[in-house]
């Protein structure tokens, strides 16, 4: 049974590495927890409520000191020093751009998993903290932005005069990015976005935002991270940005590439054609930064008054969610390492998602890990020896179109002119109804085509109803037809009902209705 312990992070930051509702999670797998007094104070989780979950509260020293330890900020050389012989840790450990830390590591013999080196495959989005983070940053960079933005994001026509809305750009559609467009738009503001995917067009639309395409060909990641663009792209990119920087009011950029310095998208001309009171978020700020002229963790104004946020706590200003999507990830990743549920922690790597985030395995450096590749080309198709033509559907011609409107003319004058009563109004009444049941159902869209089945078992009731009626009817001829018109719309009513159950029970979850 491991014990597992969770440090008070260092000043600046908020978050913690597990709340009560993740501890719980914690020991169901078996481990023991310890928490360091005041660890979760910052994030509204009082010490009180770890204790009330089932964990120790302990001092500074015995935290680091346990088995395993969960952290988010990476640990400095007096971390290092209190971890135990042979320990685990788990944090933000940034490996690329720290070789330093993972020999630091490495040198004491520790276990160190990164956080932020977790696949982007399917498997493990429940372990990615990099996509709740960034979900919660997007959405916490427009809230900066609309604090110090000095007008409404939403249009409005008042008694005073009419206010326009706000548009805003947003530089990257991945998860901050789509966060921020989601954010902005239900604001009401005019959002438009870029990204060198082209398939990300339609989550940009699909909630409010513009996509501004960038016509030049790019290379598809093959990792589920984002890289680095070829020139053309970014001579065009940039001609984007200058055009869109003399437009809008707001933007916040949000591209990163996995070790490496953020690349520069705004330039300094960029920010100079911006209108004052304009607001800049730099959301790759502790990279290096997408905006010339941004200081990581600062507010800046330029002499053209435009407010430049280089904010890296974005997500710890939401602490207490943020702590909680943290918590989760976490405990999902505990939960992978502890497949027996029974305390045991293990390292398997011939799982690829274990393999990725170990960098350093009982002293061992086993950083980079090998490539996953999450993104595969399209397998091509066979070609044929022959080519083989589909048989194509032929449509009447314009000529028999013609005869059979004809022909169905002279048979509703033929009726009209020689049937006794009341036979002409019948037939001329089901041959407007079918001519016009089959230019209006014709046109329906088929996502209208389960409440047109409704409407369509209400008429078919009515049908049953009157024919029912004739039923009775002296005559053996009308009988017979009844009786059909009966077992006909019946089955109607019946196979639509059942359709529409089988269609409910699609959207039901574990068979309950």
């Amino acid at each position: 049974m491991a014990v597992i312990g969770i440090v008070r992070e260092p000043a600046g930051e908020s978050r913690v590495a597990a709340t009560p509702a993740t501890i719980a999670q914690l020991r169901t797998l078996g481990h023991d927890v310890v928490v360091e007094r005041g660890a979760g104070s910052d994030a509204s989780y009082p010490d009180e409520a770890y204790a009330a979950a089932g964990a120790e509260l302990v001092d500074r020293a015995r935290a680091w000191g346990s088995e395993i330890v969960l952290a988010i900020t990476a640990p400095g050389a007096e971390q290092i020093a209190l971890l135990a012989d042979g320990a685990t840790i788990i944090a933000l450990l940034s490996p690329a751009l720290r070789p330093d830390l993972v020999e630091s590591l490495a040198q004491r013999g520790i276990t160190a998993l990164a956080l932020d080196a977790v696949p982007r495959i399917s498997r493990a989005q429940s372990m990615d903290v990099l996509s709740s983070m960034a979900n919660i940053a997007g959405y916490r960079a427009v809230v900066e932005a609309a604090h110090e933005f000095g007008r409404f994001f939403t249009g409005q026509v008042t008694a005073a005069g009419k206010v326009p809305p706000a548009k805003v750009l947003v530089a990257g559609a991945g998860v901050a990015g789509l966060a921020a467009i989601g954010a902005a738009s239900s604001l009401g503001a005019i959002v438009r976005a870029t990204d060198p995917r082209p398939e990300v067009a339609d989550q940009v639309t699909s909630i409010g935002g513009e996509y501004l395409p960038v016509d030049v060909a790019v290379e598809k990641s093959t990792d589920g991270y984002a890289k680095a663009t070829s020139e053309a792209y970014d001579r065009r990119a940039a001609e984007i940005y200058t055009e869109q920087a003399a437009d809008v009011d707001i933007i916040i950029t949000t591209a990163l590439i996995p070790g490496r310095a953020a690349p520069r998208l705004i330039t300094a001309s960029d920010v100079a054609r911006m209108k004052p009171g304009s607001v800049i978020v730099d959301m790759a700020a502790g990279q290096g930064g997408n905006v010339e002229g941004s200081v990581a963790g600062e507010r800046t104004v330029t002499p053209n008054g435009v407010i430049i946020l280089g904010y890296t706590d974005l997500a710890s200003r939401l602490a207490a969610q943020a702590s909680q999507l943290y918590g989760t990830n976490v405990a999902n990743l505990v939960a992978l390492l502890t497949p027996g549920k029974d305390g045991a922690f293990t390292i398997d790597f011939d799982d690829v998602v274990q393999r990725s985030v170990t960098v350093v395995r009982d002293g061992e450096i086993t950083w980079p890990p090998p490539p996953v590749q999450v993104a595969a080309a399209p397998a091509k198709a066979p070609v044929a020896s022959t080519p083989i033509e589909a048989p194509q559907k032929q449509g009447l011609s314009a000529g028999r179109k013609a005869l059979l409107i004809v022909l169905g003319i002279a048979a509703l004058f033929l009726v009209n002119a020689f049937a006794p009563a009341p036979l002409p109004q019948h037939f001329t009444v089901l041959t407007l109804s079918v001519v016009i049941g089959f230019y209006v159902i014709g046109k329906v869209h088929h996502a209208l085509h389960t409440p047109l089945m409704s409407v369509t078992n209400a008429i078919s009731g009515v049908i049953v109803v009157g024919a029912m009626l004739q039923i009775t009817d002296p005559d053996p001829v009308v009988q017979v037809l009844a009786a059909i018109a009966v077992l006909l719309a019946s089955i109607n009513i019946f196979g639509g009902f059942a359709v529409t159950r089988r269609m409910l029970a699609m959207f039901t979850k574990g068979g309950q209705k």
